[in-house]
């Protein structure tokens, strides 16, 4: 009789389209997170943590698709028939905050918040569905002093993580004038044809001036050969759109005085333009030229939920891709005003802006540029353990290290064999290994292994420098950690 098998292992494998961070990766992102946090708090702004998990009402429309309320999110359905899901950003919550606890916060209310979201969306290289996010936002004003405020903000935390000047660049449009320029071409329903001429609008870093006139009027083939079909308008109707994307200029006025050539007579797109020329004036009065914080027209940015000023922050130094091609960086933010988002749960129309910032994006950047993952993290310093019986001295030892604020361990693996305590020290990535045996306890001296030192001269140095040993040096035990801290010092 064949004996009946057991249940199956579980597979020891991440989920598709998640990933694990070990050691630096977590490192790394604290840091920048708590350079980010510091920038926000001199603003002004608040910390505020939100649930994970939010009801799909409360998330409502910004999810690709609300008629299958499964689809972009990870969502059930609770025993009463209620659906929740996890956070798909950070928005959706803080609108709902704003409207829960109203008569709570002051108003304006700045806050701040950094974490996890996740999309139920197809993975892909470099795209998973659980990513950080680092927001900002002004809630409860209607002044682009506001927007203002976010968009130097922008500039001040990109240079706090380590992205100089002449690197990046803050890039500020209003979706106001989009709709002039959409006004005049008689597009001022939803519909169709008004979604296809915006998405034309956002191919015009891809595309140029040419491209898009062609997918606006005939159509145009592609790089592959393709043919792509055109949105049908006319060379007259389409003439304000490469207008709008066309009108930036050396400097900020002579921008704005093209964008009122094209809006013409729209009372939205005009409205748009001041608020651009106001957010321009508080930012020069802030110190921030032209080379930091710029009007560009083509930015659009997807969300529908934008109605006035819309921003990115764009990183313009190169990089090499997968295959070995120069090509730019790219967007690591973006953000804009929404004024009608809290309206959704009070009725009450509550003006708002605000940021999100991709976390691992502007890590992956920072790597890239080599600012940061250049050196192997440093480990602590191992204090290794000759005599089992003697625990409590080696733990001693560790813990005087620690009160001197160096990062100290005791190794807790088997003893038995000294090679495989160093081999572990190595992988810790530790610069300093303890050595103390029966010998030198009872001479009250202890040895202090340099193990970068060592690595080196291991790799370096001549027979007999190498059986001369200066990277291990013999101290009296009182003087552990002066000794330590001159090693670590590079004294």
């Amino acid at each position: 009789m064949a004996k009946a098998k057991g249940p199956r292992r579980p597979r020891a494998e991440t989920p598709k389209g998640f990933r694990d961070y070990f050691g630096a990766d977590v490192t790394e992102r604290s840091e920048m997170l708590g350079a980010i946090a510091g920038v926000y708090h001199r603003h002004g702004f608040e910390p505020l943590e939100t649930s994970a998990v939010e009801t799909l009402e409360a998330l409502g429309k910004y999810l690709p698709d609300v008629d299958r309320p499964h689809a972009g999110v990870f969502a059930w359905q609770e025993e009463d028939g209620d659906w929740l899901a996890l956070r798909y950003d950070m928005t959706a919550p803080l609108a709902r905050v704003a409207a829960q606890f109203r008569n709570d916060l002051p108003s304006p209310y700045r806050r701040y918040t950094m974490g996890p979201v996740w999309r139920n969306e197809k993975p892909g290289p470099g795209r998973f569905r659980q990513f950080y996010q680092c927001d900002a936002d002004t809630v409860g004003s209607a002044s682009v002093a506001a927007d203002a405020e976010i968009c130097g903000m922008l500039a001040d935390t990109l240079e706090a993580v380590g992205i100089p000047r002449g690197d990046y660049l803050v890039r500020v449009n209003n979706r106001k004038v989009l709709n002039g320029v959409l006004e005049t071409m008689g597009l001022t329903e939803e519909g169709e044809r008004r979604e296809e001429v915006l998405r034309t609008i956002d191919k015009f870093d891809k595309a140029g001036e040419a491209g898009v006139r062609e997918l606006l009027t005939t159509g145009r083939l592609d790089a592959s050969g393709a043919f792509i079909d055109g949105v049908g308008l006319s060379a007259d109707q389409a003439e304000p759109v490469i207008a709008f994307l066309t009108s930036r200029a050396a400097t900020a006025a002579e921008t704005l005085a093209n964008l009122r050539a094209a809006v013409g007579g729209s009372e939205i797109g005009a409205q748009g333009i001041d608020e651009l020329e106001a957010m321009a004036s508080f930012m020069a009065a802030q110190g921030y030229g032209a080379d930091r914080i710029e009007i560009d027209p083509s930015v659009v940015r997807g969300l529908g939920y934008y109605t006035g000023p819309v921003f990115e922050a764009e990183l313009t130094f190169e990089i090499l891709d997968e295959k070995g091609r120069k090509r730019q960086f790219g967007s690591v933010a973006g953000g804009g005003r929404y004024d009608d988002l809290v309206k959704r749960f009070t009725g009450q129309a509550v003006p708002a802006t605000g940021v999100s910032i991709g976390v691992d994006r502007l890590l992956a950047a920072l790597r890239a540029k080599g600012r940061i993952g250049g050196e192997a993290a440093r480990g602590p310093v191992v204090v290794t353990v000759m005599d089992r019986d003697r625990m409590a001295d080696y733990m001693a030892m560790a813990n005087e290290l620690r009160n001197a604020g160096i990062r100290a361990e005791v190794y807790l693996g088997n003893p038995k064999n000294f090679g495989n305590q160093l081999k572990y020290a190595d992988k810790r990535a530790s610069p300093v290994a303890i050595i103390q045996g029966a010998d030198e306890a009872a001479g009250g001296v202890v040895q202090i292994k340099d193990l970068v030192l060592g690595a080196r001269i291991a790799q370096e140095a001549s027979l007999e420098e190498w059986k001369s040993q200066p990277a291990q040096t013999e101290v009296p035990r009182a003087d552990l950690v002066a000794a330590v801290q001159r090693i670590l010092n590079g004294a």
